[in-house]
């Protein structure tokens, strides 16, 4: 008989496990499904058992005790001449052993005591670190940090991306749109403090929930405290009869399509993504780092703090006391099985968490002026391209503008940018095959990423290679809050944001600098895990007035936000120097203390003038070199400037010879009586800690600036981009090929910046963009597009068409998502034949607690199938699009150029070989060779390779991967590494080779 304790504890179990989301098709879900009844049988059949089977041993052992001590005690009342009856010990014993020892309660005493324990930490789906210390009071966990304040989700990684939040959109079989908007989405809904702490839930707006526009149907929400305690399953059942009662009755019939599961054969189409879409975001927010090594210790201060009272234990009924350790090892024993199955879900989702993603598409947008104009008459008739050339860029409005369009047209607009993905994969390969140094030549890259991701799958080959990073992070705004499901805001908006800085931290090095873009409302948190974080840095935080209109809070009018930037603590001058002009010019020689000649022989040069400009720097002369005086006339009208004084001592520049060709635009010629002399104009000072003016200002220099690019407003909240250039300037050198990193890029003001900062400067400054929203593909990747074609822009069209030379590849991931929903779970025969006959049950037990999913998962396409690389160019995932799930080639040429971090040279497709060449981090000259095995054998592999003048043992390449067994001759370079590398096997490695952050 099932009691009570016990059934709350297998609830409890079907709860953490999952098996309560019957209807959820994605992700763990999915997966955990899969095993739903092998699990639960195991749970309830064989875990549950083994506590009553731990307690039957001392039910027996003290029935026999009792019995014996009966009759022991009626032997000696005899002898005695007593009636047993008057005895009262008899009486006891007597109604002990009627009773028999309450095993049930004993039983009932575990079951309440493991789920109050797993209670305690589970909260929909994920395990919080509220670590007991006694009744209220909790312990922070601290392992000598300086500062820690986020305790409660600083031991997870952040999943949870807001773009499942705010929209949700679907196809009905008939290609209608249904969208799921959320309208409201306050913590504190009319600032009703009374519902503060309340749980809050996904609610049908109560006026106008749904609405038809454009053919599209909008069904409204908001997320508040419920009324009573009504669950979020059950809300939803309220929104599907409201729906279906109110409903547009030509829309009802789809929306109540079946959509059956084995568990609900009555599930319709609406009521399956609407449990989707509350689901996403009521589960799954994180994924703890170590979840089994959490839940042991604190198994272990739970049943020694709260299960083994000492005051409590009878030391003197030996039969007792042992019972009372049975009873903390049955705990101890039970709880660690679960945690052991608990471990395995989250580090299995861990694992796909923190893999290497895949690349699902790569395609390059290329300006026409870098093509060769033997593939313009291809161009020409490409009707994708021509039609997306006349939406970005109006070219329609052009003279010469036809269609098809002719090659004169292409020839005159050279700045038009061209996109590979309206383009046969035949036409890229010829276009990039035709490109020395790409990755040199290339001036961005974009990725259509969640930014932990990229920046994981950027490690490699980016390492300490970032000169600047910018980051406009999203926080919490009373006008665009970030919706948590637990009371952890803050904490959870942390932790998003550690996880992600330490993963940029190895990107740079000990020169670059990082700035962030943050309000009041993050602003003292964030600086605190800056703080614990970047240790041996300056954190220097600018106030920037952005908004000078104001925000009216309730006591002020706000018109600042910050901009906290990050430098190396023991560099100097990291932070370039702005120019300020002089009141009055400063002479350039020096004078005073430590100006003389002989105290920095390197400032003492000439430098040449003519007509008023300088012509050129002299050399420093040996020391018994002295000039004629401080003008020296030349023969080709130069003159000859020293710095020499009035009174003929030989002085000494401001600046030495390495610098002064940097500081040339500050330097004025001032003639006085026929004597020439050079006075600074503009001093190099520090910047500022407070920027103001209207140049910073985001509504004109932001928002409107986007809107005249893309002719509608698209996005909300987009920064100045004159903010963004100076904060670049700050921070990189022009003539260097400094990248910039922006991994919340937003709108792409970054990218925009970067592109106006090399058109205006000359300079050669690279970035990196990564961004998550669906808006990569409608704001972020067109707003580049359209700043390379030209520099101003109103209502969407471009206004002078000054436009730059320009190349960006732009890239998409794999997303967790796609992780999770591609792992199939197959047992073989074998296995399966060993866990139902061969197995022990100590070792099925064992199989499934600890080992299943890592087993049976093997082989999955997101967790890398090695049998597919006999042909690697058509490995495939499912990929999902919004809820729209296809299957999609995944790019294993460019993913592994990733993983082993190589910048990349040539690429080219010969003879059915896709070949790669380029350096590898460690300067290694590197060749990767890709091909279809089954239709380039290994003799034609080695015939290639001898045609193309390869060879192994010459010096031109000290590193060459190759897919598939091969007969190529490898040499070994050091132990364990050699030449020629298995493809395969490196990618596996690389893929997982992923430290904890």
């Amino acid at each position: 008989m099932t009691t009570t304790q016990q059934k709350k504890f297998i609830d409890l179990l079907n709860e953490i496990f999952q098996f309560d989301q019957a209807d959820l098709d994605f992700g763990i879900y999915r997966i955990m499904n899969q095993k739903r009844d092998e699990v639960t049988k195991f749970l309830e059949k064989d875990l549950v058992p083994q506590v009553q089977k731990a307690f039957e041993k001392y039910k027996n052992a003290d029935i026999e005790t009792i019995k014996q001590q009966i009759e022991d005690l009626e032997k000696k009342l005899s002898d005695m001449g007593v009636a047993k009856e008057s005895s009262e010990k008899y009486k006891t014993l007597t109604e002990q052993l009627n009773q028999g020892v309450d095993v049930t309660a004993l039983e009932n005493e575990v079951f309440s005591d493991l789920t109050s324990f797993f209670r305690r930490y589970y909260d929909n789906g994920d395990f919080i670190s509220l670590r007991r210390y006694k009744k209220d009071v909790y312990a922070i966990p601290y392992e000598g940090e300086e500062i820690k304040l986020h305790w409660a989700n600083s031991d997870q990684y952040y999943v949870k991306t807001s773009e499942y939040f705010r929209d949700y959109t679907f196809k009905l079989p008939s290609e209608r749109i249904v969208h799921f908007k959320l309208l409201e989405a306050n913590t504190e809904q009319n600032n009703n403090k009374a519902q503060e702490g309340k749980d809050r839930r996904f609610i049908l707006l109560e006026d106008d929930p749904i609405k038809e526009e454009n053919g599209e149907l909008f069904i409204h929400f908001e997320y508040r405290p419920a009324e009573g305690k009504q669950t979020q399953k059950q809300l939803n059942e309220s929104a599907l009869e409201k729906i279906f009662s109110k409903g547009n009755a030509d829309w009802l019939q789809e929306l109540q399509t079946l959509s059956p599961t084995e568990k609900n054969k009555k599930r319709t189409i609406l009521e399956k993504y609407l449990n989707d879409y509350t689901a996403r975001n009521t589960f799954d927010y994180f994924i703890h780092k170590d979840l089994g090594g959490f839940l042991r210790r604190e198994l272990d201060f739970f049943i020694k703090n709260e299960i083994m009272h000492l005051d409590d234990l009878d030391t003197e009924n030996e039969k007792r006391f042992e019972q009372y350790l049975s009873k903390v090892k049955v705990i101890k024993s039970i709880g660690e099985k679960i945690i052991a199955f608990l471990e395995q879900i989250e580090n299995f989702q861990k694992k796909l968490w923190l893999k290497k993603k895949f690349v699902i598409e790569t395609n390059y947008c290329i300006s026409l002026d870098r093509i060769p104009e033997e593939l313009y008459e291809e161009i020409s008739q490409n009707e994708q391209q021509i039609d997306e050339w006349k939406k970005l860029f109006s070219i329609d409005e052009l003279s010469g503008f036809t269609k098809p369009l002719s090659v004169k047209f292409l020839s005159e607009n050279r700045y038009l940018l061209l996109d590979t993905k309206f383009f046969s994969s035949n036409f890229t390969d010829k276009l990039l095959a035709q490109i020395e140094n790409i990755d040199d030549n290339a001036d961005g890259l974009l990725i259509h990423s969640e930014n932990f991701q990229a920046l994981n799958f950027l490690q490699e080959k980016y390492q300490k290679s970032i000169k600047s990073i910018y980051i406009d992070p999203p926080y919490n705004t009373n006008s665009t809050p970030i919706i948590y499901k637990n009371g952890y805001k803050h904490s959870s908006w942390l932790s998003l944001m550690k996880d992600r800085l330490e993963f940029s931290k190895p990107l740079m090095d000990k020169k670059s600098v990082c700035a962030i873009a943050i309000d009041d409302t993050e602003m003292v948190n964030l600086m605190s895990v800056l703080k614990g974080s970047f240790t041996n840095h300056r954190i220097s935080p600018i106030t920037l007035v952005h908004n000078p209109k104001g925000s009216i809070t309730k006591d002020f009018n706000r018109v600042h936000e910050y901009a906290i930037f990050i430098t190396n603590e023991d560099e100097k001058n990291v932070i370039n120097r702005t120019l300020e002009e002089n009141d009055t010019p400063r002479k350039m020689r020096r004078w005073g203390e430590n100006s003389l000649r002989t105290e920095r022989r390197l400032s003492f040069y000439p430098i040449y003038i003519k007509d008023g400009k300088i012509t050129r720097i002299g050399d420093v002369p040996s020391d018994e070199f002295s000039p004629a005086g401080r003008n020296v006339r030349q023969e080709n009208g130069e003159i000859e400037i020293w710095p020499i004084d009035q009174n003929g001592i030989e002085r000494r520049w401001n600046f030495g010879l390495d610098t002064i060709k940097n500081n040339l635009d500050r330097i004025a010629i001032i003639e006085n009586d026929g004597v020439f002399d050079l006075f600074l104009t503009h001093e190099l000072t520090v910047p500022k800690t407070v920027w103001s003016g209207g140049e910073y200002d985001a509504g004109n220099y932001g928002n409107t600036l986007l809107i005249n690019m893309l002719g509608k407003k698209l996005f909300d909240f987009p920064k100045s981009i004159n903010t963004v250039k100076r904060s670049i300037s700050l921070s990189t050198l022009n003539e260097n090929k400094d990248i910039i990193l922006d991994y919340f890029a937003g709108s792409g003001t970054t990218g925009h910046a970067v592109v106006e900062l090399n058109r205006e400067n000359g300079s050669d400054l690279k970035y990196i963009l990564v961004e998550m929203g669906e808006y990569f593909n409608t704001v972020t990747k067109p707003r580049i597009q359209k700043a390379i074609y030209s520099k101003d822009w109103k209502d969407g069209k471009p206004v002078s068409r000054e436009g730059s030379s320009h190349m960006f590849k732009y890239i998409k991931l794999e997303s967790y998502e796609d992780a999770l929903n591609n792992i199939q779970l197959k047992r073989s025969s074998q296995q399966q034949s060993a866990m139902t006959e061969l197995m022990s049950s100590e070792a099925k037990e064992e199989y499934l607690l600890s080992y299943m999913l890592e087993v049976e998962a093997e082989g999955s396409s997101s967790l890398l199938n090695t049998e597919a690389f006999r042909n690697p160019f058509d490995y495939k995932m499912m990929i999902t699009n919004g809820t729209e799930s296809k299957l999609t080639n995944v790019d294993l040429v460019e993913t592994f150029n990733y993983l082993i971090g190589l910048h990349i040279k040539t690429i080219d497709l010969i003879k059915g070989i896709k070949v790669i060449t380029g350096t590898l981090r460690t300067g290694e000259n590197t060749l990767v060779l890709w091909r279809n095995t089954d239709e380039v054998t290994n003799e034609q592999l080695e015939d290639f390779f001898k045609k193309q003048g390869y060879n192994t043992r010459d010096s031109e390449f000290e590193r060459i991967y190759v897919n598939g067994d091969n007969h190529l001759e490898n040499l070994k370079l050091a132990e364990n590494k050699w030449k020629v590398v298995l493809i395969e096997e490196e990618f596996k490695r690389l893929m997982f080779d992923v430290q904890d952050m």
